[in-house]
């Protein structure tokens, strides 16, 4: 990551322009972790954000990385209503502070000299202007208004430390369940010391709450009294996932029932959720259940939630016409055994689906690496099944979310012939590649393959040739010819299949692999696609490389690609040396986005030499620095963004470029300094542009030819110096005279 940091320094124009205006989030909302109420409205908190809603309206509003939040990954969550202060805390260990006047990110949380343990936050409880926060090194008393951290009690008397799984704090006593007892301190000058903590029973404990009593749980036990004295709740539960006290009450929930209990310990109300739950909370006498899978519910089961995917777990996007399909796969690895049955999810245009298919399913493993519509039928979607499963792996057709068949490749024995992804060419022609897997992920066998689908005997028949190169990855097509990368760097590569727009036939097929013979910076290829010029953009484990004219260089016995060279201080410099790519799309303008493994998302203009914008997850909604798919829609200009953690929607400035003017845009219009000091865009231009923009009395201030569907004024004159306060004309002309477009800035200083 050296070099991306050099890059990044090269351009030190980069604009840090991340408004949360133009960002939204496609996150899931299911999986609720705890419910607070405020005032008219409740708060629930979910895996990747927070959603209000206002039961006396029905309203549902959304705060996440989106528009306010600085992480993903939420492990816990409080708020206090009084002070209208909230605290969320993520498995990463850092904090966000939710107040009246903004949101703030606190990330010096106290570690331990020595402690390498997770950070996770495991738990918070606000008690006025003072928060306990529970993690793996044990408690901390964190100060809201200050947000600072005061007194710490790591829970080590040697290398070893006793999670604090919960805490509270009453009467100036802090209580902390932890699997080795649940213990107590009083907050006094002693407090830091571990040694100094009591312990007020034996056992595992992972939940404790607070009011007028303390009620605390095992997995299967619930006891309450004031802190001296203690009962137990006489039922036996199955698996206490939370528990919350009130004045009055004492909320349990358990497994997939919600128990409210009174604080004499006479059960009040029984609520079964039917699905595992995590939360309960009782707002004005009214239930309410956080559930994993549904959102949350009230007591009449009605799902309360944003609309989103059904989960975060992202890795391949497909789009068509209105409509998003997301592949949940992991390319490295198969997902572990409680996630690996997710399946696909998708936007039907109007609403989130997951298929009853997925949900019903409780036998075949899923690790979906690739989905795709069939553009002639758009209900037939097709996906890729990597799962190491002689039984299970392989392309389905699904068809009205119905499971119609399976097409597996050559054996059904474990780990062999996996497919990874699938494209439909321009003939409505279906390819699948497929790579043979040995046991071990970082060991593939050497051969890989695609295979055609025969619509007309519904199936993928024989491979149309095989290669002695490392894996595969998502094929690409253009004017008839298929783009295959392979990944592993011992003998991977980049295939060039001309099948000269005749894919039933293969007598006049031709190809080349290109290799580090090529000029490719190793046998490591991860992305490829071709851009508007017809030059291919090659993504490499190590770089990124370009060749022209594709049809002529598999001709040729050794064509050679080309870096990108960029000049830092005067001295030649490779674009991306170094960095593996994980994926490129061209936008409409020719303008390229690169992701980079753990360097976030580059915008590059067409020729790739100077960088627009830089993406990271420091600087923008970006979930995570590893983005494994870019999907750009082209008619409004929107830029879809897959991670591991989650999809993000990045507005941008670039949609439908031709070679005439579409809807000019300029924004932000008034440009008032005192408000805003970046560059003035305007959007919506031909592809290539003659701008000349003058004063109210015509005198020519600012000239410039924009290629690529948009244009940026950094507000100077000719001279370099920023120009007066009033209105300016934007004239502008397309590439040959024939269309015309013009546009008022409002300039305020």
């Amino acid at each position: 990551m050296n070099k991306i940091l050099l890059i990044i320094s090269v351009f030190g124009a980069l604009i840090f322009q991340a408004q949360s205006s133009k960002w939204t989030d496609l996150f899931s909302y299911n999986n609720v972790k705890v419910i607070r109420e405020d005032g008219d409205r409740l708060i629930a908190a979910t895996e990747n954000g927070i959603f209000y809603y206002y039961p006396g309206t029905g309203e549902i509003k959304k705060l996440s990385k989106a528009n306010g939040l600085h992480e993903v990954k939420i492990s816990a969550f409080d708020y206090n209503p009084a002070t209208q202060m909230g605290i969320v805390g993520y498995q990463n260990g850092s904090l966000d502070v939710i107040t009246p006047n903004g949101i703030f990110l606190v990330v010096d949380i106290p570690l331990a000299t020595g402690y390498n343990g997770s950070k996770k936050i495991n738990h918070i409880s606000i008690n006025g202007d003072r928060a306990i926060i529970s993690a793996g090194y044990g408690v901390s008393i964190f100060n809201i208004t200050k947000r600072e951290f005061g007194d710490t009690a790591f829970f080590s008397t040697g290398a070893a430390y006793d999670a604090a799984n919960s805490a509270v704090l009453k009467d100036n006593t802090v209580y902390v369940a932890t699997n080795a007892g649940l213990k107590y301190h009083e907050i006094n000058a002693t407090f830091p010391v571990y040694t100094s903590w009591n312990n007020l029973q034996a056992g595992a404990f992972k939940k404790i709450d607070a009011a007028n009593v303390i009620a605390y749980a095992n997995g299967a036990q619930v006891r309450y009294g004031s802190g001296s004295s203690f009962s137990t709740i006489s039922r036996t539960f199955a698996d206490i996932q939370d528990i919350k006290v009130t004045d009055n009450q004492i909320v349990i929930a358990d497994q997939t029932q919600v128990y409210v209990y009174g604080t004499n310990g006479v059960q009040q109300k029984n609520f079964n959720a039917g699905e595992l739950i995590n939360t309960a909370f009782v707002y004005n006498n009214q239930l309410f259940t956080g559930t994993q899978i549904s959102g949350m519910y009230n007591e009449q089961k009605s799902v309360l939630k944003p609309d989103g995917p059904f989960n975060n777990r992202s890795y391949r996007l497909s789009m068509l016409n209105d409509q998003i399909w997301i592949a949940s796969g992991n390319r490295e690895k198969d997902p572990v055994e409680n996630e690996n049955k997710i399946g696909y999810y998708y936007y039907d245009g109007s609403k989130w689906i997951y298929p009853q298919y997925f949900l019903n399913n409780s036998t075949i493993p899923f690790n979906i690496l690739d989905i795709i519509p069939d553009p002639s039928n758009p209900n037939e979607i097709y996906f890729t099944n990597f799962y190491a499963n002689g039984s299970t792996k392989g392309v389905y057709k699904m068809r009205n979310n119905d499971f119609v068949k399976r097409y597996f490749f050559n054996d059904t024995s474990s780990y062999w012939y996996r497919p990874i992804g699938l494209v439909f060419d321009d003939q409505n022609n279906l390819f699948s590649t497929v790579q043979s897997t040995c046991p071990s992920f970082s060991d593939p066998c050497p051969i890989s393959s695609f295979y055609l689908f025969n619509k007309s005997s519904d199936n993928f028949g024989s491979p149309l040739t095989t290669f002695n190169i490392g894996g595969t990855q998502k094929p690409f097509t253009k004017d008839g010819i298929f783009y295959m990368p392979a990944p592993y760097t011992g003998d991977g590569g980049l295939l060039m299949y001309d099948y000269n727009n005749t894919a039933n036939q293969t007598s006049d097929d031709k190809f080349k692999v290109l290799k580090t013979t090529n000029n490719l910076p190793i046998n490591g290829t991860t992305s490829v696609t071709v851009d508007k010029n017809d030059d291919v953009w090659i993504g490499n484990n190590q770089g990124i490389r370009i060749l022209s004219n594709p049809k002529a260089a598999i001709l040729e016995d050794n064509p050679q690609t080309d870096a990108i060279i960029i000049e830092q201080n005067g001295l030649a410099e490779e674009l991306f040396r170094d960095a593996k790519i994980l994926q490129i799309a061209v936008d409409s303008g020719n303008q390229k986005w690169i992701s980079v493994d753990g360097g976030g998302v580059f915008y590059l203009n067409p020729a790739g030499d100077k960088t627009i914008y830089q993406f990271t997850k420091s600087n923008s909604s970006l979930p995570n620095n590893s983005v494994t798919d870019i999907k750009i829609d082209e008619k409004t200009g929107k830029v879809y963004f897959a991670t591991i953690d989650g999809v993000v929607v990045y507005q941008g400035d670039v949609s439908e470029v031709t070679s005439n003017f579409g809807n000019v845009l300029v924004y932000p219009n008034p440009v008032v300094y005192a408000q805003y000091k970046g560059n003035v865009r305007i959007r919506g231009l031909a592809a290539k542009t003659n701008i000349r923009i003058t004063d109210a009395a015509g005198n020519l201030v600012h000239s410039a030819v924009a290629n690529g569907g948009y244009f940026e004024w950094n507000l100077n004159n000719q001279r370099g110096v920023r120009v007066a306060s009033g209105i300016y004309y934007v004239l502008m002309t397309n590439e040959d005279g024939t269309d015309t477009a013009t546009a008022k800035i409002a300039v305020v200083n």
